[in-house]
Formats: C-alpha cells, structure tokens, sequence
C-alpha cells in the first residue's frame, strides 16, 4: 500500500470525512431531503467528528476509516459520545487506491435513542512513560468489530441515522429552500 497513507493521515482523515458527507448528502437529494444541516465542532473534546440534522433528527457521528486490507478488528471512541443524543460511530471502509468509501460499520441506536453503551474496556496510551508503563485513558473505550453492525451502501448508512421515516417520507425540503422564478417573457 502507498505510504503516503500513513505520512499523510491528517489530509487522508478529511478527505474520507468529506466524502463520507458528500456521499451522504447526495443520497438524501436523490430522495428529495433538502433538510440538511451539517455542523463542524470547532474543539475536539465532545466526542464527535461531525454532526448531520436531517428533518428534525440530530446525529453527533464519530468517524472511524480503515483500508479494505486493513486487519484491525478494533476502534478507539470517545466516551464523551455517549453524552449526546443520537451519538454513533460510523466505522469507513475505503479503496486504499482510489478512497471510493464503503461499505461501512455501524455502531448507534434508533433516531433520537441515545448512544448504545460501549462497554468497559478501556483504552491505553499507545507510548509508555520512561518505565514502559502505558496508562490507562479513561475516557477512551475499545469498541470490537463484533459490535458494530455492517452496512452495505450509502443508503443503508442514511437509514440507520435518520430512519425509513425519514427516507421514505414525501419531499422534505423546506420552503426556505424552494425557489421560484417568473416564467420569462
């Protein structure tokens, strides 16, 4: 695999996060959802990477991205994510050669449930302190694979986090959005 996928993390993170959001908002305007909002967090410390509103469903989604080859079978959260209502992870999986994302697991509860529990298994600093001992980071939690449900397509993702409601309801676009021009003379 490239390396620049290492080296390059950071770029490779948001350019994973705005496909995510990209793939997802073009699933919701072929279904005629114009209701979109989506909201950046300006401090990491809440546990979320972004938050998407969609007819009046709030999602605070955690984003976690791996390779298709990729072998972990683990991610490290963000305990803070069970505070908000509609917390979930959203666990990518992409091409390593074009970053076409999908499929994708899943990690969350029904629209407006809070965030399912995590469990108790928390994580440890990956560098240990000059005696080699890695402490324990109380806020972080290791969810398995096992925990996370396998969502197909962009579709089945848009699903989980707003609802069939939601997606299968008439054209939600608010009339804010509607614009009218006068026929031309």
């Amino acid at each position: 695999m490239d390396e620049s996928h290492s080296r390059e993390s950071t770029l490779r993170e948001k350019l994973l996060e705005h496909a995510f959001v990209t793939e997802l908002m073009k699933c919701l305007w072929r279904k005629g959802i114009k209701d979109i909002d989506v909201l950046r967090p300006e401090v990491d410390r809440g546990g979320y990477d972004v938050v998407i509103s969609c007819s009046g469903v709030n999602r605070y989604i955690q984003l976690k991205a791996s390779h298709l080859e990729a072998k972990t079978s683990r991610q490290k959260v963000n305990a803070n994510l069970a505070t908000r209502p509609g917390g979930c992870v959203i666990w990518m999986k992409f091409d390593a050669a074009t970053l076409a994302i999908g499929p994708f697991l899943w990690f969350g509860g029904e629209p407006g449930a809070p965030c399912p529990a995590f469990g108790d298994a928390v994580a440890k600093h990956v560098k240990g302190d000059r005696e080699g001992v890695k402490a324990l980071r109380p806020n972080i939690r290791i969810l398995k694979s096992k925990q996370f449900k396998l969502l197909q397509n962009i579709e089945d993702v848009a699903a989980a986090l707003f609802g069939q409601r939601v997606l299968q309801g008439t054209n939600t676009e608010t009339s804010f959005l509607r614009l009218r021009l006068p026929p031309r003379a």
